[in-house]
Parts: C-alpha cells; structure tokens; sequence
C-alpha cells in the first residue's frame, strides 16, 4: 500500500500506540502508589484528581501532534474541538443526564433490559448527538474539513475534552478518588468516549462527501448510542462480585478492546472507501 493509505496507516498506529501509552500510565500510577502511599488531605485528593483527569487528553493530543506531520490538521481546530466538547459536557451533556434524568439514581438498579435502553435513549443517545453536533454546526463546512477522515479527527476531539470533564465532574462529586482505581476510570472513560466519536466521525465523515440517503446519520449516532449503553452495561456486570480492584482492571480492558476493535474496523473501513474511490 502507498499513497494516502499508507498515511492513514501511520495515523491508526498512533492511535494504538495512545491506547498501550495510556494503560502504561494505569501501571505507572499503581506503582507510584504503592511505593510512595502518599497521604492525602481531601481537598489534595480532589486536585490530583482533576491532575490526572487531564493526562489522557494530554497523551491523545501528545501523539495527534506528532501524527500531524503525516496528516496535517489545523491545530487550533483540535483543539478548539477539544474545548467545545468539554463545554459541552458541562454545561448540556451532564446536567441532562445527571439533573433533568437523574440517571445515577435509578440506572445501575435497574433491570437489565431497562438498563439497556435507559443507557440507549439517555445517556447513549444525549452524549453521541452532542459529539455530532459539535462538528456538524462548527468546522463542518470549513474549508479544513477536506476529507472523510477528518469526521473522525474532529469528533474524537470533542470526545477527548467531553471525557475530560466527565471525569473532573466523577472527582469533585466523589471528594476525590484513589489514585489506582482513579486512573483507571479516566482511561477507562477516555477510550470509550473516543471510540464512540469514531463511529460517529466515520458516518459525518462520509456523509459530507459522498451522496448518502437520510438514514445514514441517525444510523451513525445509533451504532454509537447503542455500543454506548452495551458497555456501560457490561462493564457495570462484569466488574461486580468481591473481586476487589480486579473489578476496575475488567472494566478497562474491556474499554482497550474495545478501542482496539473500533479502531480496527475504522482503518479497514477507510481502506475500504479509498480502494472503491480512489482516495479523496
């Protein structure tokens, strides 16, 4: 392969080299932890929090700079998808599922077909629309939105700044977290908020440039939404039972195959349109 492919491939590779960088952190802070076992006042434990919640937005920028040599994109853009999408998680994303809804109230208790479809409509549906509405009513139609693959560029970059204040949101409500299984929620959080802006990136992506029926975009959010709601329901019942801080290492490494399989099917779905159109 050559030639534009061979420039998305180096992106891919980036992408999994964030996932393996990310869980090298989760390994770093339990080590730190155990060697140092620090001492927290509450409020220290709510700042090192909010620190750690910023480190996998840090990493994915980190290596969508170094990536950027291969693909160029207009960093302020990232970055202000990044910012766009954590403004959004505050101010419309959060209040709606946690006040208007009051999810965390009666979703984990719920039956299982219930949690489901709560995690469908609610939460699923409320936090991939506002992915897709962050890029579709902002860099859409500019002028840096040139390819298929930027859909995917630009919304995981709002899913990167959503996850950051979904896990700042998890530490100030929680008066702090531990530092191990702290780490883990946020990667936990990051790669699958991620993965789910990269399905929805991949439908916006192609809908820009190419002739696709009316379905096609609510098709998108609803892959999305659902895979959303799966994994929240899976990572809630597979993590239960006295296993102890297995518990948080089940859920991530369900949020790392995740990444790793969404991952996957995007580069092998851009393969795809690039052999069928020659490239954009």
């Amino acid at each position: 392969m050559s030639g534009p492919w061979r420039q998305r491939s180096s992106l891919w590779q980036a992408d999994i080299a964030s996932i393996v960088l990310l869980i090298l952190f989760v390994l770093a802070i339990f080590g730190l932890e155990a060697w140092l076992q620090p001492q927290f006042t509450p409020t220290t434990l709510v700042l090192t929090g909010i620190v750690m919640a910023l480190v996998p937005a840090v990493v994915w920028l980190a290596f969508f700079y170094r990536r950027d040599r291969l693909e160029p994109e207009p960093k302020h853009l990232v970055v202000q998808m990044v910012i766009l999408g954590g403004l959004l998680a505050s101010a419309v994303g959060i209040p709606l599922v946690e006040g208007v809804f009051d999810v965390p109230a009666w979703l984990s208790s719920s039956p299982a077909w219930a949690q489901l479809l709560g995690g469908f409509l609610i939460v699923g549906m409320i936090q991939e629309f506002l992915k897709y509405a962050a890029v579709r009513f902002s860099v859409y139609y500019a002028d840096d939105f040139d390819e298929s693959i930027d859909g995917i560029i630009y919304t995981t970059a709002v899913a990167i700044g959503f996850a950051v204040m979904l896990n700042i949101n998890f530490v100030v409500s929680s008066g702090g977290v531990d530092l191990g299984s702290g780490a883990i929620r946020m990667v936990l959080t990051t790669l699958a908020q991620a993965s789910f802006a990269g399905i929805v990136g991949y439908f916006l992506g192609r809908m820009k440039f190419e002739k696709r029926p009316l379905w096609w975009m609510p098709l998108g959010l609803t892959i999305a939404a659902a895979l959303n709601s799966l994994f929240t329901f899976l990572r809630g019942n597979l993590s239960q039972g006295n296993l102890g801080a297995v518990n948080n290492w089940i859920g991530l490494i369900l949020a790392a195959v995740l990444a790793g399989v969404v991952t996957w099917f995007l580069a092998r779905s851009i393969q795809h349109d690039l052999a069928v159109h020659g490239g954009d």
